[in-house]
């Protein structure tokens, strides 16, 4: 895990080094633009030199400003000391703690993914072992066309559709476009702040839970479809044990294991990771718009402050999906000497 950090970290140092535009470019060009248009700050007017721009002084003053005016490999391990103890900066955009912005963003990402979560495992895993069952009928036809459908439609079309549907795009105006919440919810008693909140979260997760159902119930299915066929199955019949004892005495337990060891990683990125089209069209402030607008601005300390963030999250997930292996299946063991 450690080596594999490093790694991340150290690739996406180096691309920010030779993309072009960095913070101080974007200083340089937004000072001398003001210059331009007369409406120049004093501090930025004793910078800016009329048309030659800024002065060789002033560009190593915005340099030391941003901390360019060390060697990259200085710069990299210090900002990697600095990590350790999970201080990332501030931003250079927003002018604000990385920290304060990742907390101020986190509830929107959070309710998306925690709600998207919740969603798909509570209706792919029933929904898959009763296709399992079902193999060839009807039921399973439809469903799996539908479902299919569901998952050929990119997420923010579905978004766009369903604005177009119920946000009073067109047709009817029954759910919120904008926020989480409605203004003067801090107002509203409890009931009614449950209400507005889920209200709220209608469009957004039905919009970004549909492609992960249909991934989720297909696994499923075919996770115990394949249980279903196995030779222990024939015997537990010829014994006499009823299809219900069959299914959820001895093929659940198997069956289950491919779609239980993706629990982990999927349940914490749920709380972490965001959305950009679809916090987009909701105007929603999550991580996936702090991600992209940080990327467009430049400002590196959210950028990489976050990919080490969320690169830890991502191996401790993966870490604890390898571990659920063995608390599904005694068999497995990572074990050497096995």
């Amino acid at each position: 895990m450690i080596p594999t950090l490093f790694g991340v970290m150290l690739l996406t140092f180096l691309v920010t080094q030779f993309v072009p535009g960095g913070p101080v470019e974007q200083m340089m060009s937004q000072m001398e633009g003001l210059a331009k248009g007369g409406e120049v700050s004093a501090a930025g007017a004793s910078m800016y030199r009329g048309g030659s721009g800024l002065d060789a002084d002033r560009v190593e003053q915005l340099k030391e400003l941003y901390g360019f005016d060390k060697p990259p490999i200085t710069r990299f391990f210090s900002m990697m000391k600095n990590y350790l103890v999970f201080d990332f900066g501030t931003s250079y955009y927003y002018h604000q703690s990385v920290v304060e912005l990742v907390i101020s963003r986190m509830p929107v990402s959070m309710s998306l993914g925690l709600w998207s979560f919740l969603i798909v495992y509570g209706i792919c895993i029933p929904l898959g072992i009763s296709k399992a069952v079902r193999d060839g009928s009807r039921f399973d036809i439809l469903s799996s066309t539908a479902i299919l459908v569901g998952y050929a439609i990119p997420g923010f079309v579905l978004a766009i559709v369903l604005i177009v549907l119920f946000g009073g795009g067109s047709f009817w105006n029954i759910f919120p476009l904008r926020g989480i919440v409605s203004d003067g919810w801090s107002d509203m008693s409890t009931i009614h702040k449950i209400l507005d909140y889920l209200w709220h979260m209608v469009l957004p997760i039905t919009s970004g839970a549909v492609g992960s159902l249909a991934v989720m119930t297909m696994l499923t299915k075919n996770s115990f479809l394949e249980e279903i066929r196995k030779q222990y199955v024939l015997t537990a019949r010829a014994k006499g044990l009823s299809e219900q004892q069959v299914l959820y005495k001895h093929v659940f337990r198997n069956g289950i294991i491919p779609i239980i060891t993706g629990f982990p990683g999927y349940f914490i990125g749920a709380f972490f990771t965001g959305s950009l089209l679809i916090e987009t069209i909701f105007s929603l402030d999550g991580m996936g718009l702090l991600a992209y607008q940080s990327v467009l601005n430049r400002d590196y300390p959210v950028v990489l402050g976050t990919l080490y963030f969320f690169t830890i999250i991502g191996l401790f997930a993966r870490l604890l999906s390898d571990l659920s292996y063995v608390v599904v299946d005694p068999r497995i063991s990572f074990d050497s000497s096995d």
